[in-house]
């Protein structure tokens, strides 16, 4: 904004339609939504508030505190950084620098998972490993939906772990989900075992891949969440050589894959059975096994 607009008198409507403008010109997707989105958090309004409220003058206080927002937003920090939390599986997460953003297509992960646990009517609780809970958005989604649910979710990022529990106890689930910090390219702790399902969102950028992401990836979030090795395959070598130390005989991983990966994965997991699911654009997504 300059000078001679911050003196302007704005309504809320003119405020999002000259930011939604700008951001469009400053090639930022969803303009509109970001202004909403950017706009209703500096007033503690929904999007609908705001256009009940649309003639509403806003105060220099809020229009100051909506230029640092707006100034973040031009640098390429995610939006759900700047927002402080982000909705994955109709819940709603904190998120912060440290932990990956929950993306849709991570839901059919979970829709997997829950799947899997419904069909296993005869366990009075299952056993969960969540490897590299991130923000725990995985581990809390499908313990809220699978009261037979106990987690264990791990990571190797403290930082990660704090935003974790920061949302377990934000949901209430602090019984059913337990975290642990634990690096699983390392030796593993000696109760990391017994598990009848380990779900995991790993690391799966390639290095070739991953200096392409957009700015928005590469520059804000965290690397060790997002780069798998020279070809993208590093967690899922690591981890099949693990798989029968870690479940239980006739327990089922479920993992997220990158969309041309279903071949090399295939042959990774072979002895355990693979099968490749596809997300709703058709896209391989997930890949599934057992140990028996």
């Amino acid at each position: 904004m300059s000078a001679e607009s911050k003196q302007k008198s704005w309504t809320l409507v003119e405020l999002l339609n000259w930011t939604s403008d700008f951001l469009e010109q400053k090639q930022i997707e969803n303009s509109r939504l970001n202004a909403e989105l950017l706009l209703g958090h500096v007033l503690n309004l929904s999007r609908i508030q705001l256009y009940v409220n649309f003639d509403r003058p806003l105060l220099q206080s809020e229009l100051l505190s909506f230029k640092f927002l707006l100034k973040r937003r031009l640098t390429h920090e995610p939006l759900q950084y700047i927002l402080g939390y982000t909705e994955f599986f109709s819940l709603n997460f904190f998120v912060g620098p440290g932990v990956l953003i929950p993306r849709a297509e991570t839901e059919i992960l979970v829709e997997k998972v829950i799947e899997c646990c419904q069909k296993n009517s005869e366990l009075d609780i299952i056993k969960i490993l969540d490897i590299g809970t991130g923000s725990g958005n995985i581990a809390v989604a499908i313990a809220k939906s699978v009261t037979r649910a106990n987690v264990t979710a791990v990571d190797a990022s403290e930082q990660a772990l704090e935003i974790a529990k920061k949302n377990i106890e934000y949901h209430q689930m602090s019984d059913a989900v337990n975290l642990k910090h634990c690096n699983v390219y390392e030796a593993l702790p000696s109760d990391l075992k017994n598990f009848d399902i380990i779900v995991s969102n790993p690391p799966y950028i390639s290095d070739s891949e991953f200096v392409n992401l957009p700015e928005e990836i590469l520059k804000f979030e965290p690397e060790q969440a997002l780069r798998g090795g020279e070809h993208g395959m590093d967690f899922y070598h690591q981890i099949s050589k693990r798989m029968s130390t870690i479940l239980n005989p006739g327990g089922h991983f479920f993992f997220e894959i990158g969309v041309d990966m279903a071949d090399p994965i295939k042959s990774i997991f072979n002895r355990f059975h693979p099968v490749i699911y596809q997300d709703l654009s058709g896209r391989n997504r997930i890949v599934t096994g057992t140990t028996g």
